[in-house]
């Protein structure tokens, strides 16, 4: 039998760490995404999905996610019975994530304006040219190296 679910989408909201009473962080955060399916009058269908993510990947994605970012998320669909409040039997389902990748630019921050650019937009460009037609042979200035 196999179990993997992969979903990518956009979070919902910051990620909420927290840690178990024994010190195990985890991670709960919602993804939304597009289904391909579209609706009866042609609107877009999504589909929201709760995820948990546990331990040290739990604490470098609350680190570096925020709402609104693109993330690619792989691990196990698990379901959970419960009654609630109204005495109804529910059942929920969640992806029990192992990885994550962001798929947002580094340094951007997509909950704020869409993709945003490392240097400034008014950042002049390096001025370093080939000395002949040898690619080999550039004069490069310290400050521009991003390392």
């Amino acid at each position: 039998m196999l179990n993997r679910v992969i979903m990518q989408g956009r979070l919902c909201a910051d990620v909420e760490l927290r840690r178990t009473p024994n010190g195990m962080s985890v991670a709960s955060f919602r993804i939304a995404c597009n289904d391909s399916r579209k609706g009866p009058n042609g609107e877009e269908i999504v589909v929201f999905m709760n995820c948990t993510m546990w331990g040290n990947r739990a604490e470098n994605l609350a680190k570096f996610a925020r709402k609104g970012s693109n993330i690619i998320t792989e691990g196990r669909l698990t379901s959970r019975k419960y009654t609630n409040k109204a005495g109804q039997e529910v059942t929920t389902y969640e992806i029990n994530a192992d990885n994550f990748e962001l798929l947002d630019p580094k340094g951007s921050n997509s909950a704020q304006t869409g993709y945003v650019a490392d240097a400034p937009a008014s950042a002049p460009m390096s001025q370093a040219k080939p000395s002949s037609g040898n690619l080999d042979s550039f004069d490069v200035v310290e400050d521009d190296l991003p390392f």
